[in-house]
């Protein structure tokens, strides 16, 4: 007589469920950035306070509010921020919203995992480690926090005043010694300058967690890739800024539809060439049944990096989410990079990135 079949275990019975409708959330799933443990992608927050490019108004709080609520409660717990982030009277707007949104946040403790990373501008007037250090207990003030997850340098002035590179080093060896940031990492550096940076801070016993960027399918030059492999040889966590291209590539626009503001410039002067990988983006995505910003994102998390998608909406919220609980595959990738290296533009290098 055959023994009885085994109860089905409880995930089994899981996948007898109907399928969840909207972004799958993958809220478990989570990466290390030196001591600290976040979401495969975070959020950033660049358009909170810019009225320039983002046309911020503050009535749009509420609506702020509303987003990173969803993004916490589903499992981002990642937040990148910059004390030079709002415009003329809202400058470090930014992450006074943060801080407001941190504090009456309802959840069940959840805000007790959150990562805040906010970088410090590499001001002409900031000339000596203490007064980095006062822009970190500045910051720390506008967040309502005791203590930063990763205090980051937001560009390194190598190119135009290498002087003042020592200072700003000094300055983060120093809020990491006071206990002011759980962590340290870098923005805007390109290989050579990071090595620099790495072995200093090493030499200081400062470990160097992260390095943001701008990386995506519209930033695969040698530099950025060559930038990829520094970090993963020197355990470094990449950041990868503008894993969209600043809108580019979620087919959202084109020549005839072009965003306000000054974007549109820059639009109206690569998105012609792009053609190759927007379509590539589209074909995988209707394979996918995902959206091309979500395949975006997605390829920037196969490639080992933390997206941080700026985000201004629920609705761009519930689409970034969607970005993950699954992965590409490696032919889908080679096909992506493929079209992307045929394309005749690319995206232009920030101008703060050093070699």
């Amino acid at each position: 007589m055959r023994p009885p079949p085994p109860s089905p275990s409880p995930a089994a019975k899981l996948l007898k469920f109907p399928p969840r409708i909207g972004p799958l959330f993958w809220p478990w799933e989570k990466v290390k950035v030196g001591p600290l443990v976040v979401s495969p992608m975070g959020f950033g927050t660049w358009a909170w306070g810019n009225q320039l490019l983002w046309g911020y108004k503050e009535e749009m709080d509420a609506l702020l509010q509303e987003t990173f609520d969803l993004a916490l409660r589903n499992g981002i717990t990642l937040f990148d921020t910059a004390d030079s982030y709002g415009t003329g009277r809202l400058n470090g707007q930014s992450e006074r919203l943060l801080g407001k949104f941190i504090r009456e946040f309802q959840g069940r403790n959840i805000g007790d995992n959150i990562v805040i990373a906010t970088k410090f501008a590499a001001y002409p007037w900031r000339l000596t480690p203490g007064q980095f250090v006062k822009a970190c207990k500045s910051s720390l003030e506008r967040l309502q926090l005791d203590q930063i997850g990763i205090g980051q340098l937001h560009w390194s002035t190598a190119n135009y005043a290498p002087l003042q590179e020592q200072a700003l080093w000094d300055g983060l060896v120093a809020m990491y010694e006071e206990g002011l940031v759980r962590a340290v990492g870098v923005s805007n550096y390109g290989p050579k300058q990071l090595i620099k940076i790495h072995d200093y801070l090493e030499s200081r016993g400062v470990p160097l967690c992260s390095a943001q960027v701008q990386f995506s399918l519209l930033s695969m030059s040698d530099a950025q890739m060559e930038l990829k492999e520094v970090c993963n040889c020197l355990g470094i966590r990449l950041i990868a800024y503008s894993p969209l291209g600043l809108g580019m590539l979620t087919g959202k626009y084109t020549t005839s539809r072009l965003p306000r503001g000054p974007r549109a410039l820059l639009f109206r002067q690569v998105l012609p060439g792009l053609d190759p990988l927007l379509n590539s983006l589209k074909d995988i995505s209707e394979r996918r049944q995902k959206t091309m910003s979500q395949v975006a994102i997605n390829w920037c998390i196969c490639k080992g990096t933390i997206p941080i998608p700026g985000v201004k909406s629920v609705k761009q919220a519930e689409e970034n989410l969607g970005s993950l609980g699954w992965r590409l595959s490696s032919d889908e990738i080679f096909e992506l990079e493929s079209a992307a290296k045929s394309s005749p533009k690319k995206m232009i290098q920030n101008i703060f990135q050093t070699r």
